[in-house]
């Protein structure tokens, strides 16, 4: 399954009218109940909220990802509306919220659902990838974007899986990392690619364990933790603690390793 199954062409909002936050999730929900993919306006709509009484899902930058998992889905779903105007949907850095993804997962979703939502959720950080959206006029043009964007990364994933992995280098800093959120459908995935890149960016290796709804993948081992300089768990839900006693621990929400992954870096790395 590739992202554009998730992104319905008839389910997209190419000028949300809304100004605020409840307008905004009254507007997208009631379009996904339309387009027949939930089934019960109100059992949806109570697990986007639920979501939003935790922290803000308005990422800032100008994103917003509202998502909930239940029993209201009938299909698996990622909803794209963009405001022209700008929404203050009380992101997480005061701004308006210009692009919308309204993820609805149904309780029963399989991997193959699950993955294509969090490699959805991963282009999401590329700032050159978001300007593009933002000047997206159709849907098919956004359906493009996510195509194009898709066989890329595809194609990097190849060619670095094809390059001879070198050993690491003793004078180079490690660290670990542990991101989830309480759905663990967009947020873990995007924290821990954007953990990733900044620390590529500062000379830094990492590894990430994810705590999503794929369960526990890349989990950090014994020895992992005990040659590690600093930790970092970026969570909004219950993570296992008690292993990282005596290490050098940054504990933030999960939203933080997502916009705020230099300092965490700089944090786990200094104590």
């Amino acid at each position: 399954m590739n992202i554009n199954d998730l992104l319905i062409k008839d389910v997209m909002i190419m000028d949300l009218q809304a100004t605020d936050k409840k307008g905004a999730i009254d507007e997208m929900v009631q379009k996904l109940y339309d387009g027949g993919r939930i089934s019960d306006i109100d059992t949806y709509k109570e697990g986007i909220l639920k979501r939003e009484a935790q922290t803000s899902t308005g990422l800032g930058d100008g994103i917003a990802m509202p998502h909930a998992k239940n029993s209201a889905v009938k299909e698996p779903t990622a909803l794209f509306a963009k405001s022209k105007k700008g929404v203050d949907y009380e992101a997480l850095d005061g701004q308006p919220t210009y692009l919308f993804f309204m993820i609805a997962a149904p309780e029963g979703a399989n991997d193959t659902h699950l993955q294509a939502l969090a490699a959805l959720s991963r282009l999401l950080i590329d700032p050159d990838f978001v300007g593009k959206l933002k000047e997206a006029e159709t849907p098919e043009a956004v359906q493009a974007l996510f195509k194009a964007a898709e066989d890329q990364k595809e194609a990097e994933e190849k060619a670095e899986q094809e390059q001879t992995t070198p050993a690491p280098e003793s004078n180079r800093k490690y660290i670990i990392a542990v991101t989830a959120c309480p759905t663990g459908i967009a947020h873990t995935y995007m924290a821990e690619d954007a953990l990733k890149k900044k620390a590529k960016e500062m000379g830094v290796d990492i590894k990430v364990e994810t705590n999503g709804s794929e369960g526990i993948k890349n989990r950090l081992t014994a020895e992992d933790i005990a040659r590690a300089d600093g930790v970092i768990v970026a969570a909004d839900k219950k993570v296992e603690m008690n292993r990282f006693d005596g290490k050098k621990l940054v504990n933030r929400p999960v939203s933080d390793g997502i916009r705020k992954t230099e300092e965490l870096i700089n944090l786990a790395i200094s104590g």
